[in-house]
């Protein structure tokens, strides 16, 4: 295994050709005030894979792809049940 940072996060937006948007979310102890605190990021990722809206996906990072994507999605953890229902 490789020394690449690895991320999970869930799909925001998928509406682009072969790049998805993933959110990742972390929640941390403040290390002073020690409440826990809810920070979220979002990233573009290449996708491969054709991920949907909902999934929950691995990434690792990568060399640049383009301007804003840094990261390639790895694979999908956890399939968005609700949207695969509605399509059937």
């Amino acid at each position: 295994m490789n020394k690449r940072r690895r991320m999970t996060g869930v799909v925001t937006s998928d509406k682009m050709d072969k790049s998805v948007v993933v959110e990742v979310t972390r929640r941390y102890r403040h290390p002073i005030y020690k409440k826990v605190v809810h920070s979220k990021k979002r990233v573009m990722a290449h996708d491969e894979l054709g991920c949907r809206m909902g999934d929950q996906v691995s990434i690792v990072e990568s060399r640049p792809i383009s301007r804003r994507k840094r990261w390639v999605v790895e694979s999908i953890l956890k399939r968005n049940e609700r949207l695969q229902s509605l399509e059937s």
